[in-house]
């Protein structure tokens, strides 16, 4: 077994990105990962990454103790290091600054390399995520997930600028949220619960006290489709907010969305440059298509679509690329959206409704929901559901439930667009769906 050195009283003075030709001469401390060991000659190259990028180590045979040579020569890619040197300027090294060590300490060695984080050819996704917490030291998974940073963090400041208030609303329920068989039952205290779907039953009552609520957290769907845009967890960011009507929502999205993508624009030029691709393209406005005028554009290209009929398949791919980037779906029917979306008033067969599309694929739903308690009731009956089963909710709209709106977003297919990926599976830490329970 190969020796290994404990930490001891070693801490770092500075990360990757801090070893510059700024500091020639400093010495410094670092630790990460080694990602490529390059042997030329009699000198030894070690590209290291830590969570903000690489740095190189070099040796010299002659230059550098026996010791410190052996030491170097039993470690490969993978192996956790820390390093104690000077930094010296050097062109060709990464950020124009490279470590000569005087010690090296080897914590963890890595026997098994599974593939090299550097270069060279990838094994498939589903055997990276087998050994996600190695796939993700990649310099691509690390461009995603700062960028994933960059965008919660702007969503929760602009959600703070607005007056939202932020909540957690709980994940285990007693009954379902939207109906229909997509949940995942769970036993609590031998008694039968759902992971919930979304929010959305708290989040309406919510606005009762606080009128205006974000949430960013999990929703569970029992997906059976295993798509590269599908997932059975994800992270889904949610409003609600009291006096204002759909059409005030979509605004509330459409400001979202181009917030959110200016500042990922602005602050990951870095991470978009190790992705070899631009930020995505925001248009000026959305465009807003009635779900009416959308059944006339495909009736115009093909014939057996009817007043009613979901826009999915080969409907929904064409509309992406008549219409391309963000567009609203707007004025659903009444009965293929969820209980409590509201019908409008003067034709109830359509309701006050939208999904948030970029291409083919829908990032957010949402719509006005009914504030009227007897609307509600039959709004339960038309879709068979129990309105027994919703007595806890129902019961809030005794006291003065206001008129209120919102949405829900899907935090990973806005990773994908902003990102330009393909795969929904690349942008989530951990993906879980319908064959996939670990890690």
């Amino acid at each position: 077994m190969k020796s290994e050195d404990e930490l001891g009283d070693w801490r770092r003075s500075h990360y990757s990105t801090q070893v510059t030709p700024e500091i020639d001469s400093e010495q410094v401390t670092l630790f990460g990962w080694v990602s490529s060991v390059r042997t030329q000659g009699g000198i030894t190259f070690l590209i290291v990454n830590d969570k903000e990028g690489m740095f190189q180590v070099t040796t010299v045979k002659g230059r550098e103790s026996d010791e410190l040579l052996e030491k170097v020569a039993g470690i490969g890619e993978h192996t956790s290091i820390g390093v104690k040197g000077t930094v010296k300027k050097i062109a060709k090294a990464p950020n124009g600054a490279e470590v000569i060590p005087s010690q090296i300490k080897v914590f963890n060695h890595a026997e098994k390399p599974p593939f090299s984080v550097f270069g060279g050819e990838l094994p498939s996704i589903d055997k990276r995520l087998d050994i996600r917490s190695v796939d993700l030291r990649r310099e691509k998974a690390q461009a995603l997930f700062k960028i994933q940073r960059v965008l919660q963090r702007s969503l929760r400041s602009f959600f703070d600028e607005r007056g939202y208030s932020e909540v957690r609303t709980p994940k285990l329920i007693s009954t379902a949220t939207e109906g229909g068989a997509s949940l995942f039952s769970v036993l609590y205290y031998n008694r039968p619960a759902f992971l919930t779907q979304s929010p959305q039953l708290y989040k309406e009552e919510l606005t009762l006290p606080f009128e205006k609520v974000y949430e960013i957290g999990p929703a569970f769907r029992a997906e059976e489709s295993r798509t590269q845009k599908h997932l059975s967890e994800i992270t889904s960011v949610d409003i609600e907010e009291a006096f204002v009507d759909y059409n005030d929502v979509m605004d509330t999205l459409e400001a979202l969305i181009k917030r959110a993508a200016a500042e990922v624009a602005d602050g990951c030029a870095r991470e978009f440059e190790k992705l070899k691709r631009a930020p995505v393209a925001i248009p000026k406005s959305f465009e807003r298509l009635t779900y009416d005028s959308v059944v006339n554009e495909v009736g115009a290209r093909r014939s057996g679509i009817s007043w009613g009929d979901d826009i999915t398949g080969q409907d929904v791919e064409e509309l992406g690329r008549t219409h391309g980037s963000f567009y609203f779906i707007t004025d659903w029917p009444t009965a293929a959206k969820p209980f409590y979306i509201r019908p409008k008033t003067a034709t109830p067969k359509v309701s006050e409704s939208f999904d948030l599309m970029h291409g083919a694929l829908e990032l957010a739903s949402g719509g006005t929901r009914v504030e009227s308690k007897a609307m509600l009731v039959k709004r339960l009956k038309e879709q068979k559901l129990k309105p027994q089963a919703f007595e806890y909710h129902l019961g809030v709209f005794d006291y003065g439930m206001p008129p209120h709106a919102g949405f829900g977003l899907g935090l990973e297919r806005l990773m994908m667009v902003l990102t330009g990926e393909q795969n929904i599976r690349e942008v989530t830490l951990f993906p879980r769906d319908k064959l996939r329970l670990t890690p």
